[in-house]
């Protein structure tokens, strides 16, 4: 009945609106007569009732959820700098990052926009029939790197401003960036990890130019990084999946040649990339000590392409701003800057910050989605009043809140410890727990992301599943979380590694490490039940690795995902 009388409403509203145009027109008649103009006047009559049918229809429409400058917003953080940070950085800090929210809410995410509507497009081949291979990317693509130089968020961790808190800060700033960096955040962390193996390597005097660039703040000069591992075997088998090879020339740089089926942000300025050495008779060594790690420029000086040429660019699901493609490597020239058949020991420094810029994304996405949930909350009225004012939607998104503040803080206690051991101040139990928690982190994270982007896009209803209001794009964007820098299953087994490699050792500092912050927390009588189901959890634990420690390597290889899941809840506990 309702309904009915809606309709009747409407139809009733529109005769008479219809009538009284009509009228205001200075036209007097009967129905019928009416009904004769009508078939002289139909273009008229029926532009008006689509007109009024359209007011009608753009009179019922949503409140758009909307963030502000999301450092001041985001009360966890700020309470977490102050905690953390001595009095003098954070003043300074401070006052960056509400200047740097503000630039981000007025000048960047339009620009982000603009990265997803505009993705890159492949030309091969000129007019002329000349092969050119040239990526184009948009403008706002380009403005990305150069808001990436101006704001130092590579600079920020080398330079050492703040001593052990810069690569925490540096991370806070690339949280703040991620959402609205329109995809940039992916070249980035690989940028990231290329200056931290040429740090790493001693920055040897002919990579001091690509260093400086990488961790430049001067747009003009500032180069991204490719990271180019995977090939036509796939994946993290990079051992075995590695085809590429390197022949020695007479100048001592080398000739690379190969097939890389997956390079991220291809029109960077350099890569590294992994390949076999070829001895005098043209054999290489199989396997990962065959394996050696070469620095190479993508173009020369006049932009040519380095002896590289582009088959196709990737048709992905998401993180569709970025141009990911294959490449043939046909002679490439290109520099060895590890020990030979030293190659993923040498890359294994980018591979740590890469997976730590996977949580900096993994929390980003998480709370973007969150706070856009909040705000439309506030707005949104159903059945009589607003969703926040209905107690299981709000039960929802509070779980949701827990999610993202338990990641939050994982996140930043791994960024903390980097700080420390990057400055020679962490202990040998700290860079035990970094190297735990880093696996641990990304592989959590990256499943927390993609399952809170699905629950909050659920709570817009209906819009949520629409294209332009931009929330696809994030679900879209955060699946790739759980399997770049590899996947759940892979990053399970490596904690074990790091169990095995450690002789019990890296265990023995995680439980003890969770132990001295539940005895913390145990004074404050409104955690109680929290510690004591996190004490449970331990023991559970306990129980688990004194079974399997009796038990075959395939028990703990069956159990290492949900082991993994276990470590990940109890320390973010």
């Amino acid at each position: 009945p309702s309904a009915t009388c809606k309709l009747w409403q409407s139809g009733h509203f529109l005769h008479w609106n219809r009538c009284q145009m009509l009228s205001v027109k200075g036209i007097k008649m009967t129905v019928g007569q009416e009904q004769q103009a009508g078939m002289k006047d139909k273009p008229v009559s029926e532009d008006l009732e689509t007109h009024l049918a359209r007011i009608e229809t753009e009179a019922l429409f949503q409140e758009q959820p909307e963030t502000g400058n999301q450092y001041l917003e985001d009360t966890l953080l700020r309470s977490y700098l102050k905690t953390h940070l001595p009095p003098k950085v954070l003043e300074e800090v401070h006052q960056d990052l509400e200047r740097f929210g503000n630039r981000l809410l007025t000048k960047i995410q339009p620009l982000s926009w603009e990265c997803e509507q505009n993705p890159p497009v492949f030309q091969q081949y000129n007019a002329w029939g000349q092969r050119v291979d040239h990526i184009h990317t948009c403008s706002a693509w380009r403005r990305m790197k150069e808001i990436s130089a101006e704001e130092g968020l590579i600079a920020e961790a080398y330079e050492k401003r703040y001593s052990n808190w810069s690569r925490l800060y540096q991370a806070v700033k690339l949280y703040l960036f991620s959402s609205s960096s329109g995809g940039f955040s992916c070249p980035l962390a690989m940028t990231d990890g290329a200056a931290k193996v040429i740090e790493s390597l001693g920055t040897p005097g002919s990579l001091k130019n690509a260093f400086d660039r990488l961790t430049s703040r001067d747009p003009k000069k500032f180069w991204t990084s490719g990271q180019w591992m995977t090939e036509r075997r796939g994946g993290s088998d990079v051992a075995n999946g590695t085809e590429t090879v390197a022949r020695k020339q007479p100048d001592g740089t080398y000739r690379l040649y190969g097939f890389k089926w997956f390079t991220s942000a291809a029109d960077s300025d350099m890569a590294l990339t992994l390949a076999r050495i070829a001895d005098a008779e043209g054999q290489c060594t199989r396997g990962s000590r065959g394996l050696s790690l070469f620095f190479l420029r993508v173009r020369d000086e006049e932009g040519n392409l380095n002896s590289i040429q582009v088959q196709r660019l990737k048709d992905k699901l998401g993180t569709r701003q970025m141009a990911t493609a294959e490449l043939w490597l046909q002679g490439a020239r290109a520099e060895l800057i590890s020990a030979e058949g030293r190659g993923v020991a040498a890359i294994s420094n980018m591979l740590n910050i890469t997976r730590i810029h996977n949580v900096i994304g993994a929390v980003a996405s998480m709370r973007r989605m969150v706070s856009l949930s909040r705000d439309y909350a506030q707005k949104r009225e159903a059945f009589g009043k607003l969703l926040k004012d209905h107690p299981l939607h709000m039960q929802t998104i509070a779980r949701m809140e827990v999610q993202v503040r338990g990641a939050f803080l994982l996140l930043m206690e791994i960024v903390r410890l980097l700080g420390l051991a990057e400055t020679n101040l962490a202990s040998e139990q700290e860079q035990l727990l970094l190297r735990l928690l880093v696996p641990v982190a990304k592989l959590y994270t990256g499943k927390q992301a993609s399952a809170v982007a699905v629950e909050a896009m659920e709570s817009f209803g209906g819009q949520g599943y629409m294209e332009d209001t931009g929330l696809p794009v994030i679900l879209r964007d955060t699946l790739v979380l759980s399997i770049w820098e590899g996947t759940t299953n892979i990053l399970s087994l490596d904690v074990l590694r790091s169990l095995a490699k450690s002789q019990g050792q890296v265990m023995a500092v995680f439980l003890s490490t969770v132990q001295k912050k539940l005895e913390l927390a145990s004074g404050t009588e409104e955690l109680s039940p929290a510690v004591q189901r996190t004490r449970e959890a331990i023991g559970s634990l306990r129980q688990f690795m004194a079974a399997a420690g009796s038990e075959q390597a395939l028990t703990m290889e069956l159990a290492a995902r949900d082991f993994s899941y276990s470590l990940a809840r109890i320390y973010t506990g």
